[in-house]
């Protein structure tokens, strides 16, 4: 077959040619990459105009009709240019979720505490909220779970009130805030009287102590000598109007009794509360905080402990 004959390649070269038989084929690109690679070019000129994109000096170019409209965090209507906080923001208010939750919240402000308690789905509801609020307000204080820190902030998950646990009681505490006052007895009692008074408030949550201190310790708790029954009753299970701890049970809210080691160490934490006494505030929220949010703390705080 002549060479006039053979069919020719089916893909051109450029005509450049090295070593004699090294060629470079010219391969156009498909035209479907072509056509994909000028609509990305066009989409991004289109972007440009429409969206931020472009840094210029201190800013950048905001782009055109674009504008978003939302509330922001101070209560006030602003209208901003594209951008994602605005976009969120926009979301939460007006979202299918943010919907849903406007809606429930408005149920948990018109029903009671027992209408609450006793429905499942605002119960889900009241926990998914009032778990953050509880984080943003009141976790700095009292922990994760409301465990509390002993000496300093009382534990929310245990089953002791010092000022009650009905949700009525909750709700003031959270509304109105808390005095806690215990008066320091340094310069009433001596030694041996601390030594005593401190015997009898263990033997009370059932330590075994020597039973003469005690009865000497008793003496002072149960008379004007000391007064403590003024605040903590006669029965020594305190009194809710004075937020005072029940010293019967196992709970200790000021002295870590319970990681002490020896009965001396048992003794000479509680002396210390004796001597130095007791002063703690918590802040009221009314101010910081609207009716509904405190709902839904009071709500979450009472199951945390069983409530009441």
């Amino acid at each position: 077959m002549s060479d006039a004959k053979k069919p020719q390649s089916a893909v051109q070269t450029t005509g450049h040619a090295w070593d004699g038989d090294i060629q470079e084929f010219n391969n156009p690109l498909p035209n479907w990459w072509l056509w994909s690679f000028y609509a990305t070019v066009v989409f991004a000129v289109v972007y440009w105009i429409f969206y931020p994109a472009w840094p210029v000096g201190g800013g950048y170019t905001t782009g055109i009709m674009n504008d978003i409209t939302f509330v922001d965090s101070d209560g006030t209507e602003k209208t901003s240019h594209w951008n994602t906080r605005a976009l969120l923001l926009k979301e939460m208010q007006e979202g299918k979720s943010a919907t849903l939750s406007r809606e429930y919240l408005e149920k948990v402000k018109d029903a009671d505490y027992q209408t609450i308690l006793g429905d499942a789905e605002m119960m889900a509801f009241t926990r998914s909220m009032a778990v953050g609020l509880f984080g943003d307000n009141c976790m700095p204080c009292h922990g994760a779970g409301g465990a509390g820190v002993i000496g300093l902030f009382p534990n929310l998950a245990d089953d002791d009130w010092l000022w009650g646990g009905t949700v009525e009681d909750i709700e003031a505490t959270i509304t109105n805030g808390r005095y806690g006052f215990m008066p320091s007895f340094r310069e009433t009692f001596d030694e041996q009287q601390l030594d005593d008074v401190a015997s009898y408030v263990l033997s009370l949550s059932g330590h075994e102590v020597d039973d003469a201190a005690a009865a000497r310790g008793k003496d002072i708790f149960q008379t004007q000598t000391g007064g403590c029954y003024y605040c903590h009753g006669t029965d020594g299970k305190g009194l809710k109007s004075q937020g005072s701890a029940n010293l019967t049970d196992q709970i200790w809210t000021i002295a870590d009794v319970p990681g002490a080691a020896t009965l001396e160490d048992k003794k000479s934490l509680v002396r210390q509360v004796v001597v130095n006494g007791v002063q703690r505030t918590m802040p009221a929220w009314k101010d910081r905080l609207d009716e509904t949010q405190i709902k839904l703390l009071t709500v979450y705080v009472h199951e945390l402990g069983g409530g009441q």
